[in-house]
């Protein structure tokens, strides 16, 4: 299960949105205990690539947000990022690029954007996706 804040939630779709019609990206710390991600800082990201169907992050933010999660004892717990027009299903691009099984992977839908959607997902050693729970929480 993936605990995501309210305050959390409200940030990370005040960002997509703001990136509109671009992809939006970040990477998210916490903590993991018996299985659970804690969501407990979003690092909001520059898409190096600024294209409505792809990101990639700069590394010199991801570093610093890695220091930054370090210093605040937070784990690197995985990322996220935004479909602007499409639902939040990994595409074939984002399984090519989940290397960390351990990460979970965050995609906001702005398909429609009066109802956003947040899903969760995680990878096999196959690639396979695997749905994640995702309560936010107070």
């Amino acid at each position: 299960m993936i605990r995501i804040r309210e305050k959390e939630f409200a940030a990370i779709l005040e960002h997509c949105r703001a990136e509109f019609p671009l992809e939006a990206c970040g990477l998210l710390g916490g903590k993991k205990e018996r299985g659970n991600y804690d969501v407990e800082k979003v690092y909001f990201l520059t898409n190096g690539e600024k294209s409505r169907d792809h990101f990639s992050m700069i590394p010199k933010e991801q570093f610093q947000a890695v220091k930054d999660m370090r210093r605040e004892g937070y784990l690197l717990l995985g990322n996220f990022h935004s479909h602007p027009k499409t639902a939040p299903w990994p595409s074939q691009e984002d399984k090519r690029l989940a290397y960390d099984t351990s990460f979970i992977y965050v995609i906001v839908s702005l398909k429609e954007k009066s109802k956003p959607q947040l899903k969760a997902y995680s990878y096999d050693q196959e690639k396979n996706v695997i749905c994640e729970t995702v309560e936010i929480i107070k």
